[in-house]
């Protein structure tokens, strides 16, 4: 049997508690929305919203997702969007798809990469700026500034600009 056959049988892959259900249901979409980002976001939400909802233990979530999330990529502003949408519905229901530890292990790499581009860049960082950044939980505020940091022309002009954050 080829998957393109389990298209007709979507609602019965809606209810298959097997998680290769999921991941079948992810290739079908990521078939039917190539080319169409907006779709496939709207794709990769419904199919994860699914995986969320099966009551699988949250290392098999975590498999499962990175898996997911791989097969069905998406441009960068829809892929936010598409985070932001997540973490909007974990924090709704308590219930995280990265342990507290990876979270923090994110955090602090997020805030190295900052740190280590300045010092590049511009050779000393004031242990203000340090402190600040250190204080951030946001990762996406992170990557922000590491994109920041990148192209702008003076610690001057960054301190100024994580005053405004």
């Amino acid at each position: 049997m080829k998957l393109l056959d389990y298209q007709a049988k979507w609602q019965d892959l809606e209810k298959d508690t097997n998680p290769f259900a999921i991941m079948i249901m992810a290739h079908l979409t990521t078939m039917m929305t190539r080319g169409k980002p907006q779709m496939r976001q709207q794709g990769k939400w419904d199919v994860v919203r699914k995986l969320l909802e099966k009551g699988y233990d949250q290392e098999d979530i975590r498999k499962l997702f990175r898996l997911l999330d791989w097969m069905m990529t998406l441009p960068e502003e829809l892929q936010q969007s598409f985070e932001e949408q997540l973490n909007r519905y974990q924090q709704e229901r308590k219930m995280p798809l990265l342990s507290h530890m990876e979270i923090r292990g994110i955090r602090r790499t997020a805030r190295e990469s900052v740190l280590e581009v300045l010092e590049v860049r511009f050779e000393v960082v004031p242990p203000e700026v340090t402190d600040t950044i250190n204080q951030i939980e946001d990762v996406s505020v992170l990557k922000q500034l590491l994109r920041q940091a990148i192209t702008i022309s003076s610690m001057v002009d960054f301190q100024q600009l994580l005053s405004q954050s």
